[in-house]
């Protein structure tokens, strides 16, 4: 810059304005006698553009489409159903037309490898549409640095409270990560709040997650790093979860978990405490499930257990993973437990619980595994016949300890699916109940769309006729037909059709957990709080709170604008 341009030094900010100058109140007074001028307007295209919505490729956040695609477990079906709702209650529309959307919310599984590579190639068809992306479930939150990830917005799973930022800023063209852990106080809590809105699958059942992780360290399994060590939802919270959805026309609870059985171990509680306080506000007719449960965990509350599955609205129904019947296997499994404390269960439950129904899984072609060790898992199902069983071929997971072991060859591994499969299907275990009469709980449609699908006491499937008066209803029935996973009901002419709920279901598609505190605003955020919400009264779109992620913005432009407020009154104070 030349010289003559700055003649003198300037000692102070004050030196730029000279006695010359005029000072901001004579501006002040000055701009009364401006008169502005009025630019003309086309009114007609002005209206019309007020009338017409945004166009659906805008960046303005809550107006998009989305497509939520889940894959794997309850648990996972469970947080899919929670983020549907919370964009929903936002004001985005889930859609369930891929094409159609401008986000696709992709919520993997980790446990098998056709469960990641379904993942990954959804992924790279989305990239193809050009479609914006946030991915969600246990495959990014194990391992969030795999390449087909990179550049990508993720939600891990106990951050899906906030899956409303990552989508904001995914489709403003950002890629935002929340992989971190909730905690209180130093504990790791469950993850998000129970009472959060959701859009459930179906209006008639509601999962809830009673906790996360689990104390297992399984060699095969992925999902634990994922998904971590045991923690719990307290009792009180889960009790307020289970009222609301009874409150909502929900007629079906499922309790779901990575390990039902190690529920409460982390918060000084345990499964049959939980049990007992749930059963007390389930209307009568309506039912609750419970889910996996490890041998370990269940067989110092056996006689307890034994109790509850016996409680009318308690499905006599228990999925107990033997995953292998070598002792040998299962230490190199690290179950940390052996084929006769599986066995033990499920004995004393078939004694204390007539009827009950008892699911297991197998894994065929562990590494390790010897013609002998198969034969061993052959036998116990041809001796205990399991009505519902899941036959999983082994797959190494990357990471895992068994992944590094030596491996069954892949034929080998085929053969015995095959094998297991064939024995599995060689008998019929319903055909003793034709002509039994039954109470079934009706709720949901079959694949064909030819049924309707209820569940009688055992929780065994059984179809009836679609009578759109059953839906929702304990319906009597006299069984007239059975196949390998069904029995099919005829309803008794004259008996009552008994209504569980005890207030109207949402419609398909309608968003949970709008309560009333919601639409009143009166929530606060926060772990395991009532989450604050407006409502507009005019569009009854509930408005949620401003996103984490803006609030921090939103402070820096606060104080940033309050130093200028300051300075602009340091000037006039020096002026004056």
């Amino acid at each position: 810059m030349p010289s003559a341009s700055c003649d003198t030094l300037l000692g102070d900010i004050e030196d730029i304005v000279s006695h010359e100058d005029s000072k901001p109140q004579d501006r002040h007074f000055v701009r009364k006698d401006v008169v502005p001028k009025v630019r003309r307007r086309n009114t007609q295209k002005y209206l019309q553009e007020e009338e017409n919505s945004p166009p659906s490729d805008s960046t303005i956040p809550g107006i998009q489409k989305i497509w939520i695609r889940t894959w794997g477990c309850s648990h996972n079906n469970s947080d899919g159903e929670y983020m549907a709702g919370q964009l929903a209650a936002y004001g985005y529309k889930i859609t369930e037309n891929a094409s159609d959307a401008d986000l696709w919310l992709l919520n993997s599984c980790t446990v098998k490898n056709p469960a990641e590579d379904h993942f990954r190639n959804s992924i790279k068809k989305a990239q193809e549409e050009n479609k914006k992306i946030v991915l969600a479930g246990c495959v990014p939150q194990a391992q969030p640095r795999q390449d087909y990830l990179k550049g990508l917005s993720i939600i891990g799973v106990q951050q899906i409270d906030r899956v409303v930022e990552v989508v904001e800023e995914t489709i403003k063209g950002h890629s935002v990560r929340l992989l971190g852990q909730k905690k209180d106080n130093g504990r790791r809590l469950g993850g998000a709040r129970l009472d959060l809105p959701k859009i459930r699958k179906n209006p008639l059942i509601e999962i809830i997650s009673i906790n996360t992780g689990c104390l297992n360290a399984c060699t095969y399994c992925k999902t634990k790093h994922a998904r971590g060590n045991l923690a719990s939802y307290p009792i009180d919270e889960l009790v307020d979860r289970a009222k609301q959805s009874f409150q909502e026309g929900v007629c079906e609870i499922w309790l779901t978990s990575e390990d039902t059985g190690a529920y409460g171990r982390d918060i000084g509680t345990n499964l049959p405490t939980l049990l007992w306080k749930l059963v007390e506000v389930i209307p009568e007719g309506a039912m609750l499930r419970l889910g996996m449960t490890n041998p370990p965990y269940i067989l110092e509350h056996l006689e307890e257990m034994a109790k509850i599955l016996n409680h009318p609205r308690v499905y006599a129904f228990l999925h107990i993973p033997v995953q292998s019947a070598s002792d040998s296997v299962l230490m190199e499994m690290k179950r940390e437990y052996c084929v006769a404390d599986f066995k033990r269960v499920v004995d004393f439950l078939k004694e204390k619980v007539p009827g009950i129904t008892i699911a297991t899984d197998i894994i065929c072609g562990f590494p390790g595994e010897t013609d002998q060790d198969f034969q061993e898992t052959v036998k116990l199902v041809e001796e205990y016949k399991f009505p519902s069983l899941f036959i999983n071929q082994f797959y190494p997971r990357p990471g895992t300890p068994a992944a590094k072991m030596e491996q069954v060859p892949a034929q080998v591994k085929k053969q015995r699916t095959k094998d297991l499969s064939r024995i599995f299907h060689s008998y019929s275990p319903y055909n003793h109940k034709i002509g039994e009469r039954q109470q079934v709980l009706v709720t949901e449609e079959s694949f064909d769309s030819k049924f309707y699908v209820a569940h009688n006491r055992f929780y065994e499937q059984v179809l009836v006729p679609k009578n759109p008066a059953f839906m929702g209803k304990m319906v009597e029935v006299d069984i007239c037909e059975s196949g390998k996973h069904f029995m099919k009901g005829q309803p008794v002419s004259d008996a009552k059709v008994y209504t569980p709920s005890i207030s109207k279901p949402l419609a398909k598609g309608e968003v949970s957990g709008l309560t009333k505190d919601f639409r009143n605003g009166l929530g606060s955020s926060g772990s395991h709080t009532s989450a604050a919400s407006q409502c507009d009264s005019a569009s009854s779109r509930m408005v949620l709170p401003m996103p984490r992620l803006h609030q921090d913005c939103a402070l820096r432009m606060s104080v940033g604008l309050a130093l200028l407020a300051l300075l602009f009154a340091f000037f006039v104070k020096v002026y004056n």
